[in-house]
């Protein structure tokens, strides 16, 4: 279906990169205090940035235009040509960066096959290859907070910790894509310190759940950050009079966090109602954070084309492949939006 064709989406449940910045946080934007960002002279870039530093627990942070580019700044910092990050098979680095790892910091994957989205640290030890002079080495270990593919699954401290330890003990170093790592700290009542204690890298997206309209920050030792600069500018990042956008990071830091339980809640609610109607399967249990997916299958119907019914009634959700549809929650959707898409799903069908 051409998007000519579609009348205007009244529920936005593709992804939350949908958000749209509130009038409240437009308001901050436009009252922010700017300076020359490249040279350390935007006070509310810098506000935003010793602001996650703290929250973090980290020493210094970056203030990025993306979250891909916090990743692939991270993995070029961290890695030499040829050498091999560790992760799980389903990850944003594997999946949805066009093999930036490789054509960035020259950097192979050594990709684990986990359960939803996450491994252990049996499962990390017996991918490290033996230290021979054939082999490439290994340097780095990288975790996706929450897991994206893993159906918004957060990684329990307890094992990040063993995976962190284990990493250690074989000298690699640690990151953490925490697109929605505050997701992860909302759900557990872990703070965002401690999950990042475990990391030599780290970053929270701005632009999902936050609400904001761009924009991440990553975190870490000051020589990290130090040398995360040097790639920030040749990849083309220096952003100049930046503090328009971290003005809405500090809005959403202040007034955005709390709410994403809101999302969870929403998206258990989508979940419920989503497993009433006949052909589809999800376990509603395992819905801990704002992401779903539903297994389509029973349906009889491939997912693009109910994605494609769906969107012909103002509903969007995004097809994954031939049989599952994902749904995410977020601030622009309601209570009685999720209501509205699971009548819609339940229509099509």
């Amino acid at each position: 279906m051409s998007d000519q064709a579609l009348p205007p989406i009244r529920v936005q449940l593709f992804s939350d990169t949908k958000t749209r910045p509130s009038e409240a946080m437009l308001d901050a934007m436009t009252r922010a205090e700017t300076g020359d960002e490249q040279a350390g002279e935007d006070p509310t870039t810098n506000a935003l940035c010793d602001r996650v530093a703290e929250m973090l627990g980290k020493e210094a942070a970056l203030f990025l235009p993306s979250g891909t580019m916090c990743n692939q700044i991270a993995l070029a910092v961290h890695c030499r040509p040829g050498d091999e990050v560790i992760c799980e098979r389903t990850s944003h680095i594997v999946n949805f960066e066009v093999g930036g790892a490789a054509a960035i910091a020259g950097a192979m994957i050594n990709a684990i096959d986990g359960t939803r989205g996450m491994f252990d640290a049996g499962q990390l030890t017996s991918a490290l290859r033996p230290a021979l002079r054939h082999t490439p080495k290994a340097r780095l270990v990288a975790v996706e907070q929450t897991s994206n593919l893993g159906g918004g699954s957060v990684w329990p401290l307890t094992r990040l910790t063993e995976v962190s330890d284990a990493a250690r003990d074989a000298g690699l170093a640690v990151h953490m894509d925490g697109a929605r790592l505050l997701n992860a700290v909302v759900a557990s009542n872990v703070s965002a310190r401690d999950y990042a204690a475990i990391t030599d890298s780290v970053w929270i997206d701005l632009s999902k759940g936050l609400g904001c309209p761009v924009g991440a920050v990553m975190a870490g030792a000051e020589d990290f950050i130090e040398a995360a600069w040097f790639w920030k500018q040749r990849l083309g990042g220096a952003m100049r009079q930046s503090g328009v956008l971290a003005a809405a990071g500090l809005y959403a830091l202040d007034n955005n966090v709390e709410r994403l339980a809101e999302d969870h809640a929403n998206a258990r609610r989508l979940a419920e109602l989503a497993a009433k109607i006949p052909g589809i399967e999800i376990d509603v249990a395992s819905v801990e954070t704002n992401i779903l997916f539903l297994d389509v299958t029973g349906t009889g119907i491939p997912a693009p084309e109910i994605s494609d019914r769906l969107a012909a009634k103002g509903i969007r959700m995004g097809a994954m492949g031939p049989d599952k549809i994902r749904a995410v929650t977020h601030l622009d959707v309601d209570r009685a939006g999720v209501e509205d898409a699971a009548e819609a799903l339940r229509d099509v069908l």
